[in-house]
């Protein structure tokens, strides 16, 4: 240790999550210092070890730079592979944290601004029965099944109670907006609203449900009536007048209710409808409104359409065509790059275990290269087409029997000589890509229903960029890392974490790909410069230091991914590409409210941010518990210095530079432009605190 350290104090750990408390750790120590008589024993504290090294700090420290792990090793005690054990666990996590963090806790913070209370004990229960699927064995899905089974439960009341903050908080801002002006366009207009609780400027395909006629109970239902009742010709309109065309799902009639506070609950029956449209420049941290209204007979639609040839969709910026094997060809139209057999899915056999993959010694993956895909248009309007492709696969069936002998004889899975049964079964894929008018990137969803086991099943991304390094999106920070293992890694799977994105990109070209929930990713080592990504392993024990059978984590059932591709051109444009793919995680929030007067303008931001260079990524806006200051936090994304501009609409309140903990670390003044300037170094976690 002491060639390492740079002060005299060295921190040895006791104890581990293996272990229970050492009793006899007085009589160890007493031990060790009669063996190490030069050398001054401790019972301590990390807070007491803390302030001895910082009384004892060398002037000339060494400043170490990247993501502080080690990739020197031989790759097989990495356990990166939790990253895809049981990725439903990652799936629902991620729409937990999202639904907290990107909707509750900003729309909370809005509602605020307005009057409303910030329920802290909400936020602290949801917050709390999420984090407690976080301890290291839980969200790694590396346990046994039970333990798993209790998390689904956590999940689920977490995401509850969530849901209720987000539903109460949407009615308490929508009664203050002002819809007055949609009663001159059309006196049965109904009026939503829809909310962009991201830190950009939001485009993008909308999908919101109304009541198009309503009755209680306590008046009378008229059930004949509401399924009689004409829907008409429906057209979207904006506060402005502009009209926007709207696809209509009648949904039929529904029950619903109504829980007031000042009396009984209100159940109702209404006739309800979905609507399906392009919003457009939805401000962020804020909402514009909108409204369902009968379209008059003599107005004209754009009907244009994405679809420009035989499988092929096209927009302004990029050119998507679908082969016979389901691959997509994507070329984008700014960079002039064209990108070749993309989503092409892999499937190997997986004889590891919950904590490391590992494929049977000399197999050959299996692809849908070869394959014939069923191809069916599904969707063609002018604001989004999107097809569906049809895999008709067959896999094997699991590895063979020898597998469980060797699980049971517990066999290092490293040295395991078990392979994939000949028997083979049914395995279907559809994938569903779609195209929006306005996009730059195309979104892809697989469903499938897993019925193999011993496998991991992937989709492909050949880049064709010669780069030694890619992108990826870590906690508070998008990491580089190379593609080439350190040397001495013997392990033939180089699989990695992310969160958000991973990218490979050189300065004329890029591409992203963006997920939702699937965490693990892997950049071959061949000539096109592929990124994998997981999609579903299968396996069948814990590992670690025993035999723990653990047949739910072969996920066996319907699964369901998404992810986004997005091409760029490379450089700095790739930023903007991150930008998309945070914005990603974040779904549109919605609600149908009634003509009325109010406060608010129908288009509206609570607090207008910007980022002078592009790099900063809004992280959350939230209500300290401890001073009830509104706190809104950034991080810089990259190595380069930034400065985030922050407007209050002119209003009086006082502004300071915050931390990650909350403290007020001095007064922020007004610019002559009446916005808040703040300077942000490489790397920083940026918080800003506002006063009520």
């Amino acid at each position: 240790m002491e060639k390492y350290a740079a002060t005299p104090h060295l921190l040895m750990m006791n104890g581990c999550d293996h272990q229970p408390i050492q009793t006899d750790l007085p009589e160890a120590i007493q031990t060790a210092q009669k063996l190490y008589p030069d050398i001054d024993f401790k019972h301590s504290s990390f807070n007491t070890y803390i302030d001895q090294l910082g009384n004892s700090l060398i002037d000339d420290l060494k400043t170490v730079a990247g993501e502080l792990r080690s990739q020197q090793t031989d790759g097989w005690g990495t356990l990166v592979n939790t990253a895809s054990s049981r990725l439903y666990l990652k799936q629902r996590n991620r729409k937990g944290e999202i639904l907290l963090e990107k909707v509750a806790e900003p729309l909370s913070t809005f509602a605020y601004m307005l009057g409303a209370e910030y329920k802290h004990h909400l936020f602290e229960y949801s917050w709390k029965t999420l984090m407690q699927n976080h301890p290291h064995d839980s969200i790694c899905g590396c346990s046994v099944d039970e333990v798993h089974r209790a998390m689904i439960t956590r999940f689920e009341e977490s995401q509850h109670v969530a849901e209720m903050i987000v539903d109460e908080n949407l009615a308490f801002i929508s009664n203050k907006v002002n819809t007055s002006s949609f009663e001159n366009m059309d006196e049965n207009a109904l009026p939503f609203i829809v909310f962009n609780t991201t830190g950009k400027n939001r485009t993008g395909v909308v999908t919101v449900t109304l009541d198009v006629k309503r009755e209680y109970f306590s008046s009378g239902v008229n059930k004949k009536e509401l399924k009689n009742f004409a829907l008409g010709q429906r057209a979207i309109i904006d506060s402005d007048g502009a009209t926007f065309a709207c696809d209509v799902k009648d949904l039929g009639i529904h029950f619903g209710y109504d829980l007031p506070k000042d009396k009984f609950r209100q159940p109702y029956m209404a006739r309800r409808v979905q609507l399906t449209f392009h919003a457009e420049d939805i401000p962020a941290l804020g909402f514009k409104t909108y409204a369902c209204v009968l379209e008059e007979e003599n107005i004209q639609h754009d009907i244009n359409t994405l679809v420009t040839d035989t499988n092929v969709m096209e927009n302004e910026f990029l050119h998507v065509k679908i082969e016979g094997n389901g691959s997509l060809v994507i070329y984008d139209k700014v960079s002039g790059k064209a990108y070749n057999n993309l989503c092409i899915y892999e499937d190997t056999g997986d004889i590891g275990n919950e904590y490391m993959f590992k494929q049977p010694d000399n197999e050959t993956p299996l692809t849908t290269e070869n394959l014939t895909a069923e191809i069916n248009l599904v969707e063609n309007n002018p604001y989004r087409a999107i097809y569906e492709i049809i895999h008709k696969w067959e896999l094997p069936v699991s590895a063979t029997e020898l597998l469980e002998v060797e699980q049971r004889e517990m066999v290092d899975f490293k040295y395991r000589k078990s392979v994939r049964s000949s028997e083979k079964i049914p395995y279907t894929i559809k994938t569903f890509v779609s195209l929006e008018k306005n996009s730059k990137d195309v979104d892809v969803k697989t469903a499938f229903i897993n019925n193999a086991k011993d496998h991991r099943l992937r989709v492909l991304f050949p880049t064709d960029i010669q780069t030694d390094q890619h992108q990826a999106d870590s906690i508070f920070e998008v990491v580089t890392r190379n593609n080439e293992p350190e040397e001495g890694w013997t392990n033939p799977d180089h699989s990695q974490h992310n969160q958000a994105f991973v990218d490979l990109s050189d300065e004329e070209s890029g591409l992203t790909i963006a997920n939702y929930g699937l965490y693990e990713y892997e950049v071959l080592r061949d000539k096109r410069q592929t990124i994998a990504l997981t999609l579903v392993r299968s396996v069948g024990e814990l590992g670690d230091w025993g035999y723990f059978p653990t047949p739910e984590a072969q996920c066996l059932g319907e699964h369901t991914v998404s992810f986004k591709i997005i091409p760029h051109q490379g450089g700095e444009s790739k930023l903007d590409a991150y930008h998309t793919s945070y914005q990603y995680q974040v779904p549109w929030s919605t609600k149908q409210i009634g003509v009325q007067k109010g406060e608010l303008p129908p288009v509206y931001s609570f607090i207008q941010q910007e980022s002078k260079l592009n790099r900063l990524v809004f992280s959350s806006l939230k209500v300290s518990e401890k001073t009830n200051d509104i706190l809104a936090r950034w991080f810089n994304m990259t190595d380069v210095e930034d400065e985030i501009m922050i407007n209050l609409h002119d209003k009086e309140r006082e502004v300071y530079k915050s931390n990650i903990i909350e403290e007020d670390n001095g007064t922020l003044k007004k610019t002559v432009t009446g916005s808040y300037e703040v300077k942000t170094k490489k790397h920083e976690i940026v918080t800003i605190g506002i006063k009520e």
